[in-house]
């Protein structure tokens, strides 16, 4: 396949590691990934605080981006529930309530060919064990988006699973938000902070060295969490990994 990326101006800005990780998975199970140079922010920001015209602008954009991209591509990539989210559940109608429906219906088009990582792998390529090997203790948090907007279920957990060297541990009431919640975060600093306690300690019940996800901006949150409880601390000194990540790493890249 010829597969279009999606990078998120978050990784983009602030972990192309994982944007890099991505293209590595896909390249190693044989199929071209291409990057769209023109692309820039989904406009999920701008939708979440109630800047629409700005987002429309945006949104706008995306399409036409990514219907070029699809001209020639078989699908597009993103690793985030949360971007993935905002182009399937966001962008569709917040066209149409603009008056642009023929916009709002390339919009429709470009979602239904976006995947996110771990669905691509799954349900279009049919491919759970992608040759990975990483020797650590994990646990996976479910983030909001992927599993409530986009409802992956456990299709990355069957990635991990297959992962050689690793020992999957159960995250402790997994299911409950981390807190992060885009600006949330900044405008319910205090219950935001409080929510983040309780997926540290959560995540240092568990025993596990990392902690994985399919959303940067999320592990970036449960990450300041656990390197501020600091080693000795409630989340057991664990740090956070993207799910793209692990799935990138083999028995060549991971450190002895």
């Amino acid at each position: 396949m010829r597969i279009a990326l999606m990078a998120t101006c978050l990784a983009d800005a602030l972990v192309p590691s994982v944007a890099r990780a991505t293209v590595t998975v896909l390249e190693r199970l044989g199929h071209e990934v291409v990057f769209p140079a023109k692309q820039t922010c989904c406009g999920q920001m701008h939708v979440n605080t109630g800047f629409r015209r700005e987002a429309l602008a945006l949104v706008e954009h995306h399409v036409e981006v990514f219907d070029a991209a699809l001209e020639t591509c078989d699908a597009v990539v993103a690793p985030s529930g949360s971007c993935v989210g905002s182009v399937r559940h966001q962008h569709e109608a917040l066209a149409a309530s603009g008056g642009r429906q023929q916009l709002s219906a390339r919009a429709r088009a470009v979602a239904d060919r976006t995947y996110e990582l771990s669905e691509l792998l799954v349900d279009v390529l049919g491919v759970t064990d992608v040759g990975a090997y990483y020797p650590h203790t994990v646990t996976y948090h479910p983030t909001c988006h992927s599993l409530r907007m986009l409802r992956v279920g456990d299709r990355p957990l069957r990635l991990l699973r297959a992962v050689e060297g690793i020992e999957l541990v159960e995250l402790p009431a997994a299911e409950q938000c981390c807190g992060f919640g885009g600006t949330f975060a900044l405008k319910n600093s205090a219950t935001s902070a409080a929510m983040l306690a309780d997926k540290v300690r959560h995540i240092g019940e568990s025993g596990a060295q990392r902690c994985t996800a399919g959303d940067a901006s999320c592990l970036l949150h449960i990450d300041g969490g656990l390197r501020r409880a600091g080693p000795d601390g409630a989340g057991g000194g664990a740090r956070t990994i993207h799910l793209a990540e692990i799935l990138a790493s083999t028995r060549a890249t991971v450190a002895p």
